[in-house]
Parts: C-alpha cells; sequence; structure tokens
C-alpha cells in the first residue's frame, strides 16, 4: 500500500492534472474513486471536510486532505520533486 491516496472522480480533468503530475514524479499512490453525486461522497467528506475532488492524503508527511489540484501539485513538486 502507497503512503499517497488520491480520492477522485473518472473524467475530472483537474484529477487527471494532479495524476499527471503524479505520473512525471513516478509516484505510486492508491486511487479512491468518488461517486459522481457530491451527496454520497461521504469517504473524501470525513477525509477533506468537503465533497469536491481531487483530495490528496500523505499518510508519510502529515498530510490528511489537502485539496485544490494546484495546490496538490504545488505540494507533490516541493515534497516529491527532489526524489529521483
Amino acid at each position: 500500500m502507497a503512503d499517497l491516496t488520491l480520492y477522485e472522480l473518472e473524467g475530472c480533468p483537474y484529477c487527471a492534472k494532479v495524476k499527471t503530475k503524479l505520473a512525471d514524479l513516478g509516484v505510486e499512490y492508491d486511487s479512491v474513486m468518488v461517486p459522481r453525486s457530491h451527496d454520497e461522497r461521504t469517504e473524501v467528506e470525513d477525509v477533506s471536510g468537503q465533497t469536491g475532488v481531487p483530495v490528496l492524503v500523505d499518510e508519510a508527511n502529515g498530510i490528511e486532505g489537502m485539496a485544490e489540484s494546484d495546490d496538490i501539485v504545488e505540494y507533490l513538486e516541493e515534497t516529491y520533486g527532489n526524489a529521483s
């Protein structure tokens, strides 16, 4: 099991942006597909306090529910960008 978990929705362009960054950095992660209906996204709401995606959890670094794709991409670059 990877330390990173990405909550995502199929076809979400913001999720795709984060997944592309993860792939570029060669970072392994677990994917959790959330329901299309915001009302059914209880798992991601429990993690992040909101129902939007993407949401990143990084247990190794104490990140418990980071939202906003731009923030996630910046975090990934800062945290994993030099780990080659």
